[in-house]
């Protein structure tokens, strides 16, 4: 099975520049601010979203050495996401990400909280200095984005009225967006047509949307070290996803264990075995290989090279997870 670092192999020397580059950026605060970040980037993780951003540089350049503001949308793309797990793992109260301490659990909330801010102010401040408002436009929008999706996720946790368009448009908003955004930002530093962008655009949309479902599958059907994070924390928090949607449309009491929030011993129990009985699992992952093929689909016309061939699998992997 194709693993990410395969497929991130074209781009292996500029994510290990990028890594690099990042640590030497967040120098400049406090000592603890510092050791908070310092602490999230040796943490692990795939890298995928700076990784994309390069593979697209790449495949839309003949030169051996990408622009340096190519280069600085990569570090910007890794401090939003990173930026955005350390709020996620604050108002989650998760105690691990990809497998060590988060950061409130190892310092505290109020640092957390301060260090994903330093990341998402020091982000900004290099957007800015790429001199390009198109792109600031974009990659702006995408912190408004995570920060209503995390809105949008907090006050429907418990709701078994909201809409399956809701749930997609959290999801957009929490995962999708820095994917599509940011693949677009290359485009404009790449300047391709207003058509191709919005192909990058969709590309990245229609992955982050498949990364999510499968996210969401993972959750019921996943264990604690596949994730990162406990398994089934998802439904017991109140989040209702792609598969607790498909199965409350077979079974109405799953709609009134989660309305109760669980308040008997053995509600979630209950709750996640009619999820797993149900179909709703097959039907999340035809939803995921939905969007995975659109997103293949929609960037056939970059030019053939090792960057484009890592960009046709990236779809393929992330259903790859889910076997």
């Amino acid at each position: 099975m194709i693993t990410a670092t395969d497929i991130l192999q074209p781009v292996e020397l500029d994510l290990e520049a990028l890594l690099s580059d990042l640590r030497g950026l967040i120098g400049a605060g406090h000592p603890i601010l510092q050791a908070a970040a310092e602490h999230l980037f040796s943490a692990g993780g795939k890298r995928l979203r700076p990784g994309i951003v390069l593979l697209i540089s790449r495949a839309l350049t003949s030169e051996n050495d990408l622009p340096l503001k190519h280069r600085k949308l990569a570090q910007i793309t890794e401090m939003i996401h990173t930026a955005s797990l350390v709020h996620d793992d604050v108002v989650d109260e998760a105690d691990t990400r990809r497998g060590v301490e988060t950061v409130h659990s190892r310092f505290d909330h109020k640092i957390a909280v301060l260090a994903g801010d330093f990341l998402f102010a020091q982000a900004s401040w290099h957007l800015a200095n790429l001199d390009n408002l198109d792109v600031v436009k974009l990659l702006s929008q995408v912190i408004m984005d995570l920060a209503e999706g995390e809105i949008k996720q907090g006050i429907n946790r418990f709701d078994s009225s909201q809409s399956f368009e809701s749930y997609l448009e959290k999801s957009y908003c929490k995962t999708a967006s820095l994917i599509a955004n940011s693949s677009k930002a290359i485009g404009v530093l790449s300047d391709v047509d207003q058509d191709r962008l919005e192909s990058l655009y969709f590309f990245g949309r229609q992955l982050g949307l498949a990364f999510q479902v499968v996210d969401d599958i993972l959750d019921f059907t996943g264990n604690d070290e596949q994730l990162g994070k406990p398994a089934a924390s998802d439904l017991q928090r109140g989040y209702l996803t792609a598969p607790v949607f498909y199965a409350m449309e077979e079974n109405s009491s799953l709609s009134e264990l989660i309305n109760g929030k669980f308040s008997k011993k053995d509600d979630l129990d209950k709750a996640l075995s009619l999820v797993r009985d149900s179909s709703a699992i097959r039907k999340s992952r035809e939803l995921a290989e939905k969007f995975a093929s659109e997103s293949k689909d929609s960037i056939s016309w970059l030019p053939d090279s090792p960057s484009k061939k890592a960009l046709l699998e990236l779809p393929e992997f992330v259903i790859s997870r889910l076997y």
